[in-house]
């Protein structure tokens, strides 16, 4: 943790070079590998994506922003978060526009690929309600990136937003109400 916060006031004082964002992710690694297992776990992996290839994927993304914004461990890990939400919408947009193929017939005859279909698209709909729920309530997608995408806790969230933590698992409950019926909803 004392490299990592090295790292991030040296980037803050000196810029986000390419050189500088790489000393970052070798310093946050082996968390943001947790964070993209979690990631995939807690979403019944709905993605072909591995951890590796998520967390290398979101390294390409960091480096293509050219800067770094955040002033501590927490709020890295839910920018990441975030980075990472917007690798698999992309990925899975991208299988599912292959999938349909320009209108050829395809066969299924492997229940498997239909399962990661429906998990693929459950995700999609996951995606549209948030950025739905952001233009009401930006405060609510922050919550829901941090606790369900990067897997922090509810202190840790109510740490990083100044909130109480009581407020978090408030607002946390709240928006999985109202995402739960977005989704359910379509």
């Amino acid at each position: 943790m004392g490299h990592f916060t090295a790292v991030l006031s040296r980037i803050h004082s000196d810029g986000a070079s390419p050189e500088a964002v790489n000393e970052l992710f070798d310093a946050a690694y082996g968390d943001l590998k947790d964070l993209a297992r979690h990631r995939l776990r807690s979403s019944g992996h709905h993605t072909l994506l591995d951890t590796t290839a998520l967390v290398h994927e979101s390294y390409l993304r960091f480096l293509k922003a050219g800067r770094v914004e955040v002033e501590d461990r927490a709020r890295f890990m839910s920018y990441a978060a975030r980075v990472m939400r917007s690798v698999i919408v992309d990925f899975v947009r991208r299988r599912s526009a292959e999938r349909r193929g320009g209108g050829e017939l395809h066969v299924t005859l492997d229940t498997e690929h239909e399962n990661i279909a429906a998990r693929e698209a459950d995700f999609l709909k996951l995606d549209d309600a948030l950025t739905e729920l952001a233009a009401v309530d930006a405060q609510l997608v922050r919550i829901t990136e941090m606790r369900f995408f990067a897997g922090l806790t509810v202190d840790e969230v109510a740490a990083t937003l100044g909130l109480s933590p009581r407020t978090v698992a408030r607002e946390w409950e709240k928006a999985r109400m109202i995402l739960r019926d977005a989704i359910a909803g379509d």
